[in-house]
């Protein structure tokens, strides 16, 4: 075997440029395979990841009718506790639940801001601060100032909602928003924070201010809109959901869905996944067209000297090998170098990212769509491409070994 792989390096050194071009094709076709690998799950952990945060959390509870109502945001179906207990004695019940680590309530209500021109629509959020700071990554987007606090009338606002209402950290802003009573109230507060997000829903589609203030402001003590439960992991959703909805179920107005459940985005990540897979496999052999190509050419050049070592001996098994070890080791350095070339630059914009932040421009606030997308650098990715090169460019390989193996050692070596 060291025979022959002695041979196979010598025999590639025949034609360098030739041997360097096909290395040059597979090594570029398993970078792009790193990197589209990890441009896609970095894109699909990004669309969960935002959605859970911002929307759903791993499961959501809310009122049966206020789901069919979401995008009209109705005040008058809250959650507000079970039964005759209350909303923190519901959120107690919750917490108590094995499985729940955190439970995260949420005023959401529709409002308008003066521009000085026109009045502009965009969406409140009562919030808790530290229970939002402690599950979302809000924390990242807050480029100037702070994040609310629990009894002021302050607010943090996106940047482009800053730029568009011609204010600053520290200004004052009048809200006007309708009450659960459906009656017209207006407020001023103090900003003061500012976000800057790739989330068109963060960076000019909503407002935070302090859960207390905004259920007082609109009449709904001890209420909230919605519930967000966090897990202690994705992978107990489903073992934590029917005890979730066994406790539901003594009032039965609530519904508690799973994160997937409250998406329409997500399974077509799912599905985009499944499709590039197929994608990788191909970029892979369409590098190996060049390779048996290559590899044909050099069983046509060398037809008299493969008949010349059958005619020495050489056995059929070992001529297969030979052709074999010399397409393998194309494969091995090609797809190394494909892999650290795919790792480095997939490394570099996982870190910078890609802003698509004007392409996606017409894209609904409602849809968590981060538009700067950090793709995902992982050894198992890389691992991964490296070794889809070198098995589909090895068995690529086979088709001109077995040609070589095949000739007849007479008819070879008279060239034919």
């Amino acid at each position: 075997m060291s025979f022959l792989v002695r041979l196979a390096f010598k025999n590639l050194f025949r034609h360098r440029l030739r041997t360097v071009v096909s290395i040059g094709a597979i090594a570029f076709s398993v970078m792009v395979v790193v990197f589209a690998r990890g441009y896609v799950t970095g894109m699909v952990h990004s669309v969960t990841a935002d959605h859970i945060q911002y929307n759903s959390g791993h499961i959501k509870i809310v009122q049966e009718e206020y789901y069919r109502q979401e995008r009209l945001l109705p005040l008058n179906h809250s959650v507000d506790g079970l039964g005759e207990g209350g909303l923190d004695e519901m959120i107690g019940k919750l917490e108590e639940l094995d499985g729940v680590n955190m439970v995260i309530p949420r005023l959401k209500f529709g409002a308008m801001v003066s521009t000085g021109d026109e009045l502009l629509t965009l969406g409140g959020w009562g919030v808790n601060p530290e229970l939002e700071l402690a599950f979302t990554d809000i924390e990242d987007s807050l480029v100037e100032g702070r994040m609310i606090q629990p009894g002021r009338l302050e607010v943090v606002m996106g940047t482009k909602l800053l730029d568009k209402i011609d204010r600053r950290v520290g200004d004052k802003v009048t809200v006007v928003f309708n009450t659960a009573f459906n009656s017209l109230s207006g407020v001023t507060f103090e900003i003061v924070g500012r976000l800057k997000s790739g989330l068109k829903l963060l960076n000019e589609a909503v407002f935070l201010l302090p859960l207390d203030e905004a259920q007082r402001l609109l009449y709904m003590d001890d209420q909230v809109t919605e519930l967000l439960l966090v897990t202690e992991d994705v992978g107990k959703i489903e073992e934590v959901l029917p005890k979730i909805k066994a406790l539901l179920s003594e009032d039965g107005r609530y519904l508690a869905l799973s994160y997937r459940e409250t998406s329409d985005l997500i399974p077509f990540m799912d599905l985009a996944e499944l499709i590039y897979n197929q994608v990788y496999f191909f970029l892979v052999v369409l590098a190996c067209v060049i390779v048996v190509n290559t590899m044909i050419m050099i069983v046509a050049e060398r037809t008299k000297e493969i008949g010349m070592m059958a005619a020495l001996g050489l056995e059929r098994r070992g001529i297969m090998e030979l052709f074999l070890i010399e397409g393998g080791i194309m494969g091995v350095v090609g797809s190394l170098l494909g892999a650290m070339a795919g790792w480095l630059i997939t490394s570099y914009f996982a870190e910078a990212g890609l802003d698509f932040t004007q392409a996606m421009a017409g894209i609904d606030a409602d849809v968590p769509f981060n538009a700067i997308i950090y793709p995902s650098a992982s050894l198992g990715n890389t691992v991964f491409a490296f070794l889809l090169g070198v098995v589909i460019v090895t068995l690529a390989c086979l088709i001109p070994a077995r040609r070589a193996a095949n000739l007849e050692p007479t008819v070879a070596m008279r060239g034919a």
